[in-house]
């Protein structure tokens, strides 16, 4: 039975005072408990006395214990700026990058042909559908651009010993510099394990001597093991109280991954966080560093990640390479954006969306497509291929629509949500009597060629992957003997040209396994990265090689100011004057 003391009495369990006013428990034994002493053993079902071992025909009633959250081990992360208040000329001197403009998205459409007769229909009639971000504003401008959480996820494995680290060190000397004080940066280290070396701390004054002092103490040795660096990484985002509006993570690691104990199965390295699209906090980056690193295993981890995957083969460029990479990142201006598509004329239905990794879907009538196209840095461009069937045109019919094209999405400057920022553009053909000769689209002509070319080169790899090099190399130099018969390759298309060089590149690696397996593998697997995300590589360009597509203007400047820093820290001191008259 219960009742509520009266007298002093002693609990049977914490020996201490039962006092007046607090719920006791009086056994059918008559032993004295405080409620809150028995009544964790009840609720896990014990029914003996403590003292006696009698059993207990009647409990106490007790609410079972609610589950206790996991401890956040990482909960501690410096509080934010809230967004607006580090204005532009403030983050344009600390970053060195222009505030983003809180202007629209631009969204065309371009048709394959201008025309198609009344009287005929056509069949996978490409739609080209282009958006591009808004701009980056003036650096005086008074506005904020989006605040970052960044974790840098740092090899210091044995291999990365002398020069490598040195490089690695002076490369995250140019990050923290170029961050802002509403930026937020955590460094995570791995070898045989993995170590947090600094929270999620604000880029102020004092957070960059931390985050600088942490990196100097870094010190090579052990072993690799990726997915512990990358659990950790993802440990910190989950654990974090406070969120900047942009988040990444940057993986750098020269080696193979030897701990994880995950195979070939790479994908399993990525954390559950990052996994599932609805739950991921943001894109992991990766860069493979020299031609020992596992480029299959960074490839995967991107892809599943929705990052870039940069071949870092020139290690004196590492700087330069993480220096594009946190240019795109802190000029972020629209998440969330989404492609919709509605066909107009009953007859019009989307056969297929060409959308590299981004999640596209057409629905089961083909009335209506959508491509998730996600972040958006300012002025990066995205282009997707939808195909359509066009039907014939009613007699008094001049002008078909034949899709209106939607794109939705959250302007991290204003905040505005995807609701109140919707722009269109329809993509619409003439449909006259007759039609000859028509000219065909050169915008729709040159990304059809593209990802052509991307088709080919994954294809490529495939081949090169069975141990078939000399099909490997075929399958490339046929598709660039291609580009020069197509519309954009005979009109010597600048695209079209640097496909080809890229291309030309690509068949170097393929002549024998050795040259595949230390270079190859990772430079083909940069370029299907690219292709697939529409986005810049990191990794530099080697002498002779086709230049990387997609960098931002924002990328452009942020890279420029790390080749500056770079030539001044390699320039030599300026000769002493010696004065007149002194000894020698």
């Amino acid at each position: 039975m219960e009742r509520t003391a009266a007298a002093v009495d002693r609990c049977a369990i914490c020996l201490g005072d039962i006092l007046r006013g607090q719920a006791v428990f009086v056994a059918e034994c008559s032993h004295s408990f405080h409620h809150r002493c028995i009544s964790d053993s009840v609720v896990h079902g014990n029914r003996d006395c403590p003292l006696c071992k009698a059993t207990w025909r009647d409990v106490p009633a007790v609410d079972p214990v609610p589950p206790q959250p996991p401890a956040r081990k990482y909960a501690d992360d410096e509080e934010t700026v809230a967004q607006g208040v580090v204005q532009a000329d403030a983050d344009a001197d600390a970053a060195g990058v222009a505030a983003a403009d809180a202007g629209d998205m631009a969204l065309k459409t371009h048709c394959e042909f201008p025309a198609v007769a009344r009287d005929a229909s056509h069949d996978n009639f490409a739609v080209l559908v282009h958006v591009r971000a808004p701009e980056a504003a003036a650096a005086s401008a008074d506005a904020a651009r989006a605040p970052l959480d960044l974790v840098t996820v740092l090899d210091v494995s044995g291999s990365m010993q002398g020069s490598k680290l040195a490089l690695l060190k002076q490369a995250m000397g140019f990050v923290i510099d170029n961050l802002g004080p509403a930026d937020r940066l955590s460094i995570v280290s791995f070898s045989n394990d993995a170590s947090r070396e600094i929270r999620l701390t604000r880029m102020s004054g004092d957070g960059k001597a931390s985050a600088k002092e942490a990196v100097e103490s870094l010190v090579a040795d052990g072993s690799t093991n990726i997915s512990r660096g990358l659990l950790v990484a993802s440990e910190v985002l989950a654990d974090r109280r406070y969120r900047n509006a942009v988040t990444s993570v940057i993986l750098l690691s020269d080696g193979q991954d030897n701990q994880s104990g995950v195979g070939r199965n790479h994908q399993n390295l990525v954390p559950p966080l990052f996994r599932d699209a609805d739950s991921r906090p943001g894109s992991i980056h990766t860069f493979g560093f020299g031609s020992d690193h596992d480029a299959a295993a960074m490839h995967a981890i991107a892809e599943v990640a929705r990052g870039t995957f940069s071949f870092v083969e020139n290690l004196a460029v590492i700087q330069d390479s993480f220096a594009q990479c946190i240019g795109g990142l802190l000029s972020v201006v629209a998440q969330n954006a989404r492609i919709a598509v509605d066909c107009v004329p009953p007859g019009v239905r989307v056969r297929q969306v060409k959308s590299g990794r981004y999640e596209s879907s057409v629905d089961a009538e083909g009335r209506a497509a959508s491509v998730n196209v996600g972040e958006l840095y300012a002025e990066e461009e995205r282009r997707f291929l939808l195909f359509v069937d066009v039907p014939r045109a009613e007699a008094s019919e001049d002008v078909t629509q034949l899709v209106r094209v939607r794109c939705t999405y959250r302007n991290v400057v204003t905040g505005a949500t995807a609701a109140d920022v919707v722009v269109s553009g329809d993509a619409v053909v003439q449909r006259p009597v007759e039609v000859s000769n028509p000219e065909v689209c050169m915008e729709v002509e040159r990304e059809r060629v593209r990802v052509g070319a991307a088709e080919e080169i994954a294809a490529a790899r495939a081949a090169a992957e069975r141990g078939a090099f000399s099909e490997a190399g075929r399958i490339l130099e046929c598709q660039r003997y291609s580009l020069r018969k197509l519309a954009p390759g005979m009109a010597r298309d600048e695209m079209c040209l640097a496909l080809e060089d890229e291309l030309e590149e690509l068949v170097d690696y393929m002549v024998e396994e050795k040259e595949y397996v230390t270079k190859g593998r990772a430079r083909v697997l940069e370029r299907i990265s690219s292709h697939a995300s529409y986005g810049a590589s990191y990794g530099g360009v080697p002498p002779g090689a086709a230049p990387r597509a997609y960098r931002t203007p924002a990328m452009e400047s942020m890279l420029h100011k790390s080749k500056k820093s770079r030539e001044k820290q390699s320039s030599p001191p300026p000769p002493t004057k010696r004065k007149h008259g002194g000894s020698k």
